[in-house]
């Protein structure tokens, strides 16, 4: 059997779909050998990750998107003519053409754009639209992220449910055994000099990054006087005036921009609490992230969100300023709670192994190929 995934996002700038691509496919072949598992549109071994950047060089990554435009543009057997290694082609969102000759799977993430179509731009919308005409309603099988992700697409694309395998992603190790030295490292370099609450995604309408500062201005002025709240993430397609009031210099918010992933641990690890009041998440890989590095979270009570954090999470209703503010004075107010959702989250993330996810992803693979 031979699997070749799509990992044209990871030429591009990408979030969320790039961080899962990246330690998925590096997990497949840990296990499979290289050889199993190849990528298009060019086969190429994984450079460290960056999500603002090409994880390959810059004339791989203009050779590798000049085939993806070949593909999606012209009828040329790219994807699998002669020669072709694939058994199973795992396709993503960016190209537009299913192969022909090969057993065809995908990922699903979410379904926001159906849900939410005001919280995207128009293009994201047209593209979610158009993968899902063209590769998701015509493959032979297909993997959700989460339990909630696999009931919204039978609920709102009319899949059938036997076609959807639910395989949790996984967390990078270094999130699970975060050194000392690092955290400090990384306090030095951001300089943190309270204890913070953090926030790490994409600043997006969907993130609800708005009512979380509406809440931090809320609680009480003692709490805010010893907390700073921290935010990480690369602007998104966010209106100007928000992203205009993160980088003013307020007093206990900070806003580091785009964080490389090798800081991220240490970050993660330093909070006193994370704060993830998403909209809507098809994984929330960020709370995974957290509940890794021992963290206490504070989350939404809706989507995957519940699914993923169980009970080692305090959930709160997302579109309640009032809720927000209550749940994050509790948590700043209680130590015994925090260590107590920590100790919870720790043994919560063992679910979230890149190891478990790849041996899964295999055996998926493997029945779809008849093998």
């Amino acid at each position: 059997m031979r699997i070749v995934i799509d990992a044209s996002p990871l030429l591009v700038r990408s979030a969320g779909v790039k961080n899962y691509l990246y330690y998925w496919i590096r997990s497949l072949r840990e296990l499979a050998g290289e050889d199993a598992v190849r990528t298009f549109p060019l086969n190429f071994r994984l450079g460290p990750l960056d999500h603002e950047d090409s994880i390959a060089g810059r004339l791989a990554t203009a050779l590798g998107l000049a085939r993806l435009h070949a593909a999606n543009h012209y009828r040329l057997p790219v994807v699998d003519g002669p020669g072709s290694p694939a058994t199973v082609f795992h396709a993503s969102w960016l190209l537009h053409r299913r192969p022909r000759r090969t057993r065809l799977t995908a990922t699903l993430y979410d379904l926001t754009c159906w849900l939410m179509p005001e919280l995207h731009t128009p293009a994201n919308v047209a593209a979610a639209r158009s993968f899902a005409d063209h590769m998701l309603r015509c493959a032979d099988a297909l993997i959700a992220i989460s339990r909630h992700t696999r009931d919204d697409a039978v609920r709102i694309l009319g899949l059938k449910s036997e076609r959807i395998e639910v395989i949790w992603p996984g967390v990078a190790e270094e999130f699970f055994d975060v050194a000392r030295e690092e955290i400090s490292r990384v306090r030095e370099r951001y300089r943190l000099r309270l204890p913070y609450v953090l926030f790490v995604g994409t600043i997006e309408p969907r993130k609800n990054v708005a009512r979380l500062l509406e809440a931090w201005e809320a609680i009480r002025a003692e709490l805010r006087a010893s907390y700073e709240l921290i935010l990480a993430g690369p602007a998104g397609w966010v209106d100007a005036a928000q992203l205009a009031r993160l980088r003013r210099s307020q007093k206990g918010v900070r806003y580091l921009g785009y964080v490389p992933e090798s800081d991220l641990p240490g970050l993660t690890a330093g909070a006193t609490l994370f704060a993830y009041p998403s909209l809507y998440e098809g994984f929330g890989l960020p709370v995974a992230q957290a509940m890794a590095a021992g963290v206490p979270v504070l989350t939404s009570d809706v989507s995957s969100l519940p699914e993923i954090g169980g009970e080692a999470v305090m959930l709160a209703d997302p579109a309640s300023v009032s809720e927000l503010r209550t749940a994050l004075e509790r948590l700043l107010e209680s130590e015994s709670l925090r260590h107590r959702l920590a100790v919870m989250g720790r043994r919560r993330a063992e679910a979230f192994r890149w190891e478990r996810a790849a041996r899964e992803s295999l055996k998926f693979f493997e029945r779809v190929s008849g093998q």
